[in-house]
């Protein structure tokens, strides 16, 4: 049982197999999926893709790359949608400082109003940091030191950060998302930090249909990958595979509020 705990299946790209997709992943024990929103016009195509499928499960959010499409009443937008629809997390949000073009002030605005929207409605973060773990980090430490008893918990994911950084993510009660990146041989920063870091603050990702693994290179990914990404790591690490699976499992299982199914 493997729980991907980030993939688009609400892309375009899957439109025309989606239901063939799935099947695959159930076939390779890809049981559950989270499906993170880009932008607010995505919002009621996701909802949709999801309840067509119990394993399937919703976030919504406003992803930094697509800042052209957002709006400042977005964020309100985003309120009232979270209030109605109940999803298992806020995102993906979060800070990209390797596009050009990105305006970083106001990606700074769209992110923080999210996190402080996951605080106050108790709902854990999905982010996205790209050469911006730190400001990540600082703005985490921040919305938690704003004077409500709440504090933020969630995942960076696909991380690229350096080891430092990600038990700095740990400390503030953050997972680790893995994926395909990780299963490239130069991704040596990547396969130390898996072999190393504590497993019970790892997550398994596709990203699907973007990150294609090592097998797959230049092709479509989706989810049914994961399992290769599961063997990868627990080669890295010395294990067994089931003992990954289980793990991760578990960590998506508490950090979404999912039940098993």
């Amino acid at each position: 049982m493997l729980v991907d705990s980030h993939c688009h299946l609400d892309a375009s790209e899957l439109d025309h197999d989606r239901d063939a997709v799935i099947r695959r992943a159930r076939e390779a024990g890809v049981k559950r999926q989270i499906v993170p929103a880009i932008d607010a016009a995505g919002w009621p195509k996701l909802r949709d893709v999801c309840a067509a499928d119990p394993g399937l499960y919703p976030a919504y959010g406003l992803h930094p790359m697509f800042l052209s499409s957002h709006r400042d009443e977005h964020l309100t937008e985003l309120h009232d949608w979270v209030a109605r629809e109940r999803p298992v997390a806020i995102g993906e949000c979060g800070l990209d400082y390797f596009v050009e073009g990105l305006d970083a002030e106001v990606q700074q605005r769209f992110f923080e109003g999210q996190l402080v929207l996951a605080r106050d409605v108790d709902l854990p973060v999905i982010v996205h940091a790209r050469r911006a773990v730190d400001a990540v980090i600082a703005s985490i430490k921040r919305i938690n030191g704003s004077g409500s008893s709440r504090r933020l918990r969630g995942v960076v994911h696909s991380f690229s950060g350096s080891i430092e950084q990600a038990k700095q993510l740990w400390e503030l009660g953050f997972f680790i998302g893995l994926g395909g990146p990780v299963t490239y041989d130069r991704a040596k920063r990547l396969r130390r930090l898996v072999a190393e870091m504590p497993l019970d603050r790892l997550l398994l990702e596709t990203d699907s249909p973007d990150q294609p693994d090592a097998e797959i290179r230049g092709q479509r990914n989706e989810p049914a990958r994961l399992l290769f990404i599961c063997k990868t790591i627990a080669r890295l690490r010395g294990e067994e595979s089931a003992a990954i699976a289980a793990a991760t499992t578990r960590n998506a299982e508490r950090l979404f509020g999912i039940g098993r199914s």
